[in-house]
Parts: structure tokens; sequence; C-alpha cells
């Protein structure tokens, strides 16, 4: 709970002004950067998605473009009539007639840039009846690369009937080996194209294909597509080839139309790797894909320790265009990448609540103690005047209310101290009353019983009655009997004042059970049942004066005896429990009630008839004078009273558990 005012005019302040501008902040962070950021990061990455697969889409319409015209040239169909005509052996010697217009054609095509590396023209028997002699960049090609090219099966490649049969053909990403010295770890690309494959029609309409024209595209260019492509930041203008303003973490890559199989990455190491596989374990990815319309997000995914965010848009597939391939393109940016300019904002706004705080902090503590320095000096007078010091006086500054309520305390300590002789000297004097009235009354209740047995002996004197003996026997009884209650009630009180021994070491249940044997005759006499167990308060010892000790004990007892009724136990414990020695009396009698309870220990308080009722106050005063304390309560096992004094244990036996 708080009690210090200057802290609770922090807490004031941090409520009314910091805790609103927090409020703000984490406002501004959460619903205006992170949404807007996400939405802007959202509709950046389907855009760009949507782009990419568009210019790749473009990318094979213009290639299949190029095969479609070169199909169509009359040059080709010309060299394909001529090669029908002449013996395969004979075809093969004139291959490297390089003259010919047909391998003008095709030189042409791949020196064209981003186009085919490799052209050839195949006669209906999957001959090579031509190949490009060039390369892009106008070398003479190996006499290896074009032996490869002449001796490859193609007339054993799945398109290569479908093609004779006047279908065109665009095949996806293929190995064909045709280069020399290709370092697949380094570079998986250069061993691999993705081509077309169009058939070279004859005049009539029903006449059947004489050949076909295959064109391989270099993998390359469509790698070079997916690694310079990069997520610009929503407003940045590029300056040369990469602009600062780039997602540094941004990338694009390419799956195949099955969603699950990677063809190209900025990571070649990925090659051909199964999204659902062991090493990227992403089949959520390729799900989304296969669930999609074509286009979206990816469900924010995890890979190498980095949480990251993608979108995906599928290009033409078989079933919208007969020459798709339904490549999926992804791009994809880092989190840290995507939420920067939302860090820093937040690393502002912190940087600024912080500044904030401190100075509401600062500026709340100095007024704080200067409100509430006052209030810590009435306190520490206040204190003083509690402990007796009624001449303490506050200091006085300024006319505030503060001032006001420290010129009343000095009033207040100056009337105190007034009132304190007189209030004094009148509980003197009611004391004083009080222990005359009680003294006046416990002796005028034995004196009574005096008097007229004195005055019965004088009137049997007086008339000579013959029953004077026995009269004056009977008064001296009784007045012997009345003397020693009056000697009991002097004891009382004199034991009540406070008079004791210095302590010496008692053995408390010894102590207690010769006051069980003291009591034995009058419980006997009463029905009642002492029962202590000696060995459990054995070797226990405790610091006391023995008679005050019994005389505590024997309240106790006799309280137990005279509640108890016919047929009743008392029982004795005696056991050490954290460094303290229990003396117990239990009784089995009616228990006490609520209103008693709570006054057992008031002196003059009793529910019996007779007594001076200082019993159990002369115990309470006994037992905390030895530095212990004592307690009466109804007993939770069953009727009765449960009456126990706690002492001190003499340091020099050991405690000993009951039981």
């Amino acid at each position: 709970m708080i009690r210090r005012i200057s802290t609770k005019w922090v807490l004031a302040v941090l409520a009314v002004v910091v805790m609103p501008f927090l409020g703000f902040a984490w406002y501004v962070h959460d619903f205006v950067s992170e949404r807007f950021a996400d939405d802007v990061v959202r509709y950046h990455l389907l855009g760009h998605a949507a782009e990419l697969s568009d210019r790749l889409d473009r990318l094979v319409d213009e290639r299949r473009e190029d095969a479609v015209l070169l199909a169509a040239a009359p040059t080709v169909k010309r060299a394909l009539l001529r090669a029908s005509e002449r013996d395969v052996a004979e075809l093969a010697d004139d291959r490297s007639g390089r003259p010919e217009e047909s391998l003008y054609l095709l030189d042409r095509l791949v020196r064209q840039g981003r186009a085919a590396e490799f052209v050839v023209v195949l006669g209906r028997g999957g001959e090579v009846v031509a190949t490009n002699s060039k390369g892009a960049s106008s070398v003479m090609l190996q006499p290896a690369v074009l032996e490869r090219l002449s001796i490859f099966p193609w007339s054993e490649q799945p398109w290569f009937a479908p093609v004779m049969a006047g279908e065109s053909v665009t095949f996806d990403q293929t190995r064909f080996q045709l280069a020399d010295d290709v370092d697949e770890a380094a570079r998986p690309e250069v061993g691999r194209h993705f081509g077309f494959a169009e058939p070279v029609r004859g005049s009539g309409p029903q006449a059947e294909p004489l050949g076909a024209v295959v064109t391989l595209v270099p993998w390359s260019i469509v790698q070079s597509e997916i690694e310079t492509y990069g997520v610009r930041r929503a407003g940045a203008i590029s300056s040369g080839a990469r602009s600062a303003d780039l997602y540094d973490s941004s990338y694009a890559w390419l799956w195949a139309s099955d969603a699950d199989t990677i063809l190209a990455h900025p990571n070649r190491s990925l090659y051909g790797e199964r999204v659902s596989g062991r090493r990227l374990n992403l089949s959520v990815m390729g799900e989304a894909v296969r669930r999609s319309s074509g286009s979206g997000m990816f469900p924010d995914y995890e890979y190498l320790g980095t949480r990251k965010k993608a979108a995906f848009k599928q290009g033409r597939t078989r079933r919208q265009s007969p020459q798709g391939l339904g490549w999926v393109v992804g791009v994809g940016v880092d989190y840290p990448d995507i939420y920067g300019p939302v860090a820093e904002i937040t690393a502002t706004i912190a940087k600024a609540s912080a500044i904030v705080l401190l100075l509401a902090i600062l500026v709340t503590v100095v007024v704080a103690r200067r409100t509430t320095r006052p209030v810590q000096d009435l306190e520490a007078f206040t204190r003083r005047v509690a402990s007796g010091d009624l001449d303490a006086q506050v200091t006085v500054h300024g006319h505030d209310e503060l001032a006001d309520l420290a010129r009343s305390f000095n009033r207040m300590t100056r009337e105190l101290k007034e009132n304190r002789a007189q209030l004094v000297e009148a509980e003197k004097d009611a004391a004083w009353r009080e222990m005359a009235r009680q003294v006046a009354h416990e002796i005028k209740n034995p004196l009574t019983p005096i008097q007229l047995s004195a005055s019965l002996l004088k009137r049997a004197h007086d008339e000579g009655s013959p029953e004077f003996p026995a009269i004056l026997e009977r008064t001296i009884e009784i007045v012997q009997r009345q003397v020693g209650n009056m000697r009991e009630i002097a004891r009382d009180f004199y034991t009540f004042a406070g008079e004791h021994r210095d302590p010496v070491p008692v053995d408390p249940g010894e102590t207690l059970a010769g006051v069980f044997d003291l009591n034995e005759a009058w419980a006997s006499d009463g029905g009642v049942r002492l029962d202590m167990d000696v060995s459990l308060g054995s070797k226990l010892m405790v610091e006391a004066d023995p008679d005050e000790l019994q005389r505590a004990l024997v309240n106790l007892v006799s309280n137990a005896i005279e509640a108890s009724v016919e047929g009743g136990v008392i029982r004795g414990e005696v056991y050490a429990e954290g460094g303290m020695v229990h003396i117990t009396v239990l009784d089995s009698g009616r228990g006490i009630d609520d209103e008693a309870e709570s006054r057992l220990f008031e002196p003059y308080f009793t529910t019996r008839s007779s007594g001076t009722g200082l019993g159990l106050a002369i115990v309470r005063r006994i037992v905390e004078d030895l530095g212990g304390t004592v307690s009466v309560s109804n007993r939770a096992d069953g009727p009765g009273a449960r009456a126990t004094i706690r002492l001190p244990q003499h340091e020099n036996v050991p405690a000993k558990n009951p039981g």
C-alpha cells in the first residue's frame, strides 16, 4: 500500500501526463506504424510479384515467337526439303556448310540479346539438319559443342512426337549438358535451358511437318531476372543500378508449376530442392499457392532464424495458354527490413517518452519534497510527543495550510503538557479511591460474621447462658477463618502490587505436579480427576520465582476445578516449542462464553460470586514479568477450556518436543 505523499504525487503525474503520452506512443507504433507498414509491404510485395511474373511470361512469349518465326522461314523449309532428298551420311558430311542461308538465320537469332543459346533444325527422324555455328558474341562454337548437338537423342525427348504431329511445344527447365566445364555447384544455371519446339510445316494445308525447329534459351536469363530483382520501399527514388532505399534483404525466387520444386533462387544451392522437403520444411507455402487463385501472400514464415514476409504470383499455366509454364514467382523480404522505419519511430518515441518521464519525475520530486518536508517534520515531532516529550515544538515556515497545521500542533502540545499533570493527579486519586473501595469491600465481607459472632458471644456471656462455651468455641473458629480470608485478600493485593524475588531456574513440570498434589483432595471431593504425565515436562527448566510460579499455577488449576463438573478430567502438560516452555492446564468443563473471554485478565473481573477478581490478572502480571505470555480459550478438541503459560526456556537445557 502506498503511504508517502511524494510517491502519490509522482504516480499522479505519471497517470495524468506520462500515461496518455505512452498511450499515444503505443497507438502510433501499433495502429499507425506497424499496420501502415504491413499494408504498404503487402501492397508492394504483391505488386512486385505480379510484375516479375509478367516479365517472365513476356520473356517466354518473345522467345516462343522467335521459334515460330524461325519455323516459318522459307530458308529453313528449303533446308529440310533438301535434307529429305539426301542421304543421312552425306548430310552429316555437309553439315559444316556454313554459307547456307538457313545457318545465317540461326546465327542471327542467337546474336540477339537475351535470345536462344542454341538453335537446332531437326528432320522428321530427329536427325540434325542445321544448328547455329556462332554464340551470342559471334564467337564460333567449339567443335565439341557442335558434336554434342548433332549426336543428342532429340527423337527420344517426350516433346518430339507431339511436334512431329504438328503441335507447338514449350518445355520447362531441362539439363542438356551441351557446354564444356559446367560447374553445377557454383553455376547450375549454365547447364540448364528452357525452350520451344515448333513444327516446320509443308506447303499444303494437310501436309505433314517437314521437321522441327528447337530453340534452347539459356536458364541464366531467368536466373539473372531473379537475382537482379528487389523490392523498392514506398516513395524511394532509384539512382543507378542499385538504390540505398532498396530493402537489403529483398529477393525473388522461382518455383515450378507444382509449387514445390525450386527452379531459380539467389542461393544456387537450392536449385532442384523440394519446398516441402526436409531441408526447407516449408510445405505451408506450397499449400498457400495450391489453395489460391493464382496470387496472394504467403503465411509469415521463418528461415535460418529470420522471420520473413513474402507474396507470390503464378504465371500463365497450360490451362490458360497452350504455351504456358505456370511458374510460381515469389518475392520476399526480412522482417527487420520491413519494420525498420517502425523501429526508428518506436526508438524516437521511446527516447521522447523517457525524457518526458524523467523531467516529470524530477519536477514532481522537487515539488513533492518542498511540500512533504513540513509534513515529515510534523510527523517526527508527533513521534516525540507520542514518546512523552511534550516540550517538542515544530518550526513554522510560511503562512500556508501546513504552517497553520504546525502552529495548531504546537498549541496542542502546550495544552497537552498542561493537562497531563492534572490527568496524572486525577488518575492517582481515582486509582487510590478504587483500591480503597475494593479493599473496604473485600474486608467488609469477613468482618460482618465476626461482628455478629462477637455480639452473640457477648449476649451469651451477659445472660450467663449455659451454651457460652460452645458459642465461644464457634466464635473463635469463625474469627480465625475470617481472619484467614482477610489474610488471603491482603496477599492477593500484595501480589498484584508487583513485589517479587529474583528468578532462579525452576522445573515447571515439577511445580505443576506439586500444585496437582495440593489440590488432589479438593478435586476428589468434586468428582474431578487430575491427570498429568510428569515425564512430559522432564528436563525442561525456566527462570522464575518458584512461589510466584506456583501461585500462578494454583490460580489456573483452581479455576479449572471450579469450572469442572463431576466426572470431569483436568490434564496438565509441559513441553517445549520454539524456544518457549508451554505449561498447559486443560479442563472438560462448561468452557468460556465470548463476552467473558475478552475480559478474563481485567483486574476485579470475575464470573464467580466470590473472590477479588484478581486471580488471572495476577497470573498475567507474574508471567509477563518473566518475559512470557498467558492465554485462556475454549478447547478446539472438545468441551472445556485451555489455559497456557509460555515462558522462555532456560538456555542451559536442550529443548524437547512432546510425543
